[in-house]
């Protein structure tokens, strides 16, 4: 029979742009749901921050944020600044994502060995960042 475990994790960032590394807690959720064999699907419900999954390392890190910041400049004449000056959070959000879906087995999330699974935060700092993590399986 299929279960469902749910959790919402939440997260504060300090800095506009900001890579926060969320592996620990994301398979904290899978070995408390005692699913064995699944899924786990890792959601951020906000529209100015994204889901990554790669390697979690000072100079890469930096490479992600200097990457948008290139090619989704929050300095550009974006309409949508008039408003509240984060249409690149939003463009950057909508490019990239807001969630990722990894395999699970033996209550293991099934990744490379460099693989790690990040909030990317766009629209910092913020007190409150909620993840949805949802384990589905047996």
């Amino acid at each position: 029979m299929c279960k469902v475990y749910t959790k919402v994790l939440r997260f504060s960032s300090g800095r506009r742009f900001q890579v926060i590394n969320i592996t620990p807690q994301v398979e904290q959720v899978v070995h408390d749901s005692g699913i064995k064999e699944g899924l786990v699907h890792i959601f951020v419900p906000h529209a100015t921050a994204a889901v990554i999954t790669n390697e979690y390392e000072p100079r890469i890190v930096s490479d992600y944020i200097e990457w948008i910041m290139r090619n989704v400049p929050p300095d550009y004449g974006w309409r949508h600044n008039e408003i509240d000056n984060n249409a690149h959070a939003h463009i950057a959000s909508a490019l990239i994502g807001p969630s990722r879906t990894f395999p699970i087995h033996n209550n293991e999330i099934v990744r490379g060995t460099w693989q790690e699974i990040m909030l990317l935060e766009l629209d910092g700092p913020r007190s409150l960042r909620r993840v949805i993590v949802e384990v589905i399986g047996e």
